[in-house]
């Protein structure tokens, strides 16, 4: 059977597959949990990975500055990791990034070395805006946040 591959910007309908896949990963600590609440506000952040039209991963492309923007949630199913899907994702909010106009992008996680095959750069986190903490106060890990923050310059 040929593989269909569609990567496309998130509809209302795929909010608990992206719950599902992105809190399968928080359960055992490569991530951090998403609620419902969190999507539905977020859809038009999230983009979808499709096989066969199945939802087999996701990610999502916030705008946090007028020339920032973070990559979130990103996350492919175990059995179709290293298949060149999670670089397709990118690939699709990167252009989505440039068309926006945004020059940067930031991402906090636990697997510094994925994006830096991408090119980002570790940096300390108070490189950060302060604007970016507003959404940690509801994590569970705050104030102690362990995640590793990298930037990629477009």
């Amino acid at each position: 059977m040929k593989k269909e591959i569609l990567i496309r910007k998130a509809v209302l309908n795929d909010a608990s597959k992206i719950r599902e896949i992105v809190n399968n990963f928080a359960s055992e600590g490569k991530m951090l949990p998403i609620s419902y609440n969190q999507i539905y506000e977020r859809i038009r952040d999230f983009w979808v990975v499709e096989e066969n039209k199945k939802i087999i991963g996701c990610g999502a492309l916030k705008i946090t500055w007028k020339d920032l923007g973070e990559i979130r949630s990103l996350a492919i199913i175990p059995s179709k990791q290293k298949k060149g899907y999670a670089t397709k994702l990118i690939e699709k909010m990167f252009e989505e990034a440039r068309n926006l106009g945004i020059k940067k992008i930031f991402v906090l996680t636990y697997i510094p070395e994925f994006f830096e095959k991408f090119g980002f750069k570790r940096i300390s986190k108070s490189k950060l805006p302060h604007k970016i903490w507003l959404d940690c106060v509801n994590c569970p890990k705050f104030p102690k946040c362990d995640e590793i923050a990298l930037m990629k310059f477009l």
